[in-house]
């Protein structure tokens, strides 16, 4: 079994669309469920603090870029993010091709 790897990133949230990014996650959509499931990603959550959103995933699998990859390719996910990107600013730290920004993990406790 591969060891989990941590992922953590941030990214603005539009204030005034707030209300709407809370009810879209407040019913997230099966597929999109089942899609991250098949990818290898478990023990995710998105918080709120102060305008930023918070991402914290597990990944379990062995070729993150490829499992990543195939979220992307599935076109309800796209639909989903056609709907969620919308609400999202990246922070002006991003590189090319990035839309949350990586975090780097200096602390776990196991």
């Amino acid at each position: 079994m591969m060891p989990v790897q941590r992922h953590a990133a941030v990214i603005r949230l539009h204030p005034e669309l707030e209300a709407e990014y809370r009810a879209l996650h407040a019913e997230a959509w099966p597929e999109v469920l089942a899609t991250l499931k098949r990818a290898n990603i478990g023990n995710y959550s998105i918080f709120l603090r102060d305008g930023l959103l918070i991402s914290y995933l597990e990944y379990t699998g062995e070729d993150y870029a490829a499992d990543t990859a195939l979220i992307a390719d599935c076109p309800i996910t796209r639909e989903w993010w056609a709907r969620t990107d919308p609400c999202q600013q990246p922070l002006d730290s991003i590189s090319d091709g990035q839309w949350w920004a990586p975090a780097e993990e200096i602390f776990h406790l196991e």
